[in-house]
């Protein structure tokens, strides 16, 4: 049997990479369309040993999976080195990422075309829902660190762990 009920049909795979630093709303909005889009998606957790972040690549993954699981089809791993080598490892012809702003799509549109030229792995750009346009790891954390409310810019248990890591910092 062929066509679109043939059970050799392909999964089409695509991976949303990052460091989340931690998982923010804008992240989940991005993972979560792709989802929609893809049958599975690797969630790919950036080690750089030369930065320390908040979480470890552990407690970040641990924390991806979790809001993550209502989407059934996402896959959160950590990796290092080239992304083009990691889809390479899964067959993943594709990579999504959010663009924020006109600022991000000079780096992306650079890296885009840097994983294709290497690999021939496309990228797609999703343009980031406007409620997330301003948001980012970093800014999460600099606003939870003073103090500020960030309850509406993450999801719930990453505000808790937020919250823990750092009154103990």
């Amino acid at each position: 049997m062929n066509g679109p009920e043939s059970e050799e049909t392909p999964l089409r795979r695509a991976v949303c990479p990052g460091s989340f630093d931690p998982v923010t709303n804008g992240h989940l909005d991005i993972i979560a369309r792709a989802s929609k889009l893809y049958d599975v998606v690797y969630v790919a957790v950036m080690i750089n040993k030369s930065k320390q972040g908040l979480f470890t690549v552990d407690e970040r993954i641990d924390l991806l999976r979790q809001v993550t699981a209502e989407y059934g089809n996402v896959k959160v791993e950590a990796f290092h080195g080239l992304l083009v080598d990691f889809c390479k490892q899964r067959d993943i012809p594709a990579i999504v990422k959010g663009l924020r702003a006109v600022s991000d799509f000079d780096y992306e549109l650079q890296m885009a075309q840097m994983n294709n030229g290497l690999s021939g792995v496309e990228t797609l750009f999703v343009p980031t829902n406007p409620t997330y346009s301003f948001l980012s790891s970093s800014l999460v954390k600099e606003v939870a660190a003073w103090g500020g409310d960030v309850s509406h810019l993450v999801p719930p248990l990453v505000l808790e762990a937020l919250g823990e890591r750092l009154t103990h910092k």
